[in-house]
């Protein structure tokens, strides 16, 4: 009976019954469309640096391990890395920031392409003179781009000579003499791949490394992978724990605001119940029970919009964000929703409770 009677006072009132779940929905969709960004700018990147096919890297002292890094490593280090035992092919790596989460990259196309086993090219192919580049097929997809077409970057026009398939580590790669010519960072590389005829010496390699170059960092491939972590983020962390706080204060409002009126407006009908002998546990808790179903809705609508959101970035923007759906925080995103709704509604869920009988009857 009790739970007939709250689905009728939700269908009673459709369209605030709609707009109060799509309210806590958003809430849900901002903490899972975060944590996905988090979580596949991570995966993306570790997929990438993987499609490398290098059996480790050595990176410039003090570079973060997610981060790409800039032209700051001498290149003189190349000649005694290709000097070590079991070492094939080793090739430097120049990256230089455009703007915001946009870089590009200088490759010794030959070198990078035999570590990896080959560019698979959509169309066109490598650059065959110094005005020309290649990009991967999501930035073309992001940026409206085909081969012959000019991008505009490092204040100059670049005629595009080919489009890969992604996962080849950069979106947008160039000469690496030609990136230190435009840089200003001459005989400068930012890392270094390096391609061993036996995997299973790459610890030996990376302590025979250590011992002559102790300040630089030196990852095997799978550890570097792991590193691609959002924990391994401060600042990214901070940034989820501040939107998953407004996504509190936003559902506690929704609900306070909703489940108020929905108490001055059924003033009689809540009047009606406890002249028939309901308590106030009974009237508290039909309107918790509204709350509760109000967020499980809330928080179904909250996860498939985070699809909406996956297909929003995937669709128009593939090259500068990649969101994935982190299932994990699912039942973590609607507990904090089901907690913020309840305290929402407990004010005017009291408030109904103590309301006196006759004074509610003669309320008009």
């Amino acid at each position: 009976m009790v739970y007939k009677l709250v689905y009728e006072n939700l269908k009673h009132r459709p369209v605030r019954t709609l707009l109060s779940a799509l309210a806590i929905g958003l809430g849900v969709t901002m903490m899972l469309t975060l944590v996905g960004l988090g979580e596949g700018m991570m995966e993306d990147q570790a997929t990438r640096a993987r499609g490398v096919g290098a059996d480790l890297v050595v990176r410039a002292p003090g570079s973060s391990v997610v981060g790409m890094g800039s032209l700051s490593m001498n290149q003189r280090i190349l000649d005694y890395v290709r000097s070590q035992p079991h070492v094939v092919l080793a090739t430097p790596i120049g990256v230089h920031s455009t703007g915001g989460v946009s870089s590009i990259m200088g490759v010794n196309f030959e070198e990078f392409s035999a570590m990896g086993g080959g560019f698979k090219f959509r169309e066109g192919g490598k650059f065959a003179d110094q005005g020309e580049v290649i990009i991967d097929d999501l930035y073309a997809r992001e940026k409206h781009l085909k081969v012959g077409s000019k991008l505009n970057t490092m204040n100059r026009d670049w005629r595009v000579a080919g489009v890969f398939a992604s996962g080849k580590l950069g979106r947008v790669m160039i000469p690496l003499t030609l990136l230190q010519e435009l840089a200003s960072a001459n005989a400068k590389i930012t890392m270094i791949y390096v391609k061993l005829d036996d995997s299973s010496q790459t610890q030996a390699v990376i302590d025979g490394l250590k011992k002559q170059l102790p300040e630089y960092p030196i990852y095997a491939m799978e550890e570097l992978i792991k590193q691609f972590s959002v924990s391994n983020l401060p600042e990214l962390k901070a940034f989820i724990g501040v939107v998953v706080a407004l996504s509190v204060l936003f559902g506690f409002l929704v609900v306070f605001l909703a489940m108020y009126t929905a108490v001055l407006e059924r003033t009689r009908e809540i009047g009606i119940l406890k002249a028939l002998g309901a308590g106030p546990g009974y009237v508290l808790g039909i309107l918790l029970r509204e709350t509760v179903l109000l967020a499980v809705i809330g928080s179904a609508a909250g996860i498939l919009m985070s699809y909406g959101t996956r297909w929003l970035i995937s669709t128009f923007i593939p090259a500068s964000f990649v969101q994935a759906i982190v299932y994990s925080w699912w039942p973590i995103a609607a507990a904090i929703t089901l907690g913020s709704a309840v305290l929402g509604v407990l004010y005017p869920a009291l408030k109904a409770a103590k309301q006196d009988a006759l004074d509610s009857l003669s309320y008009d």
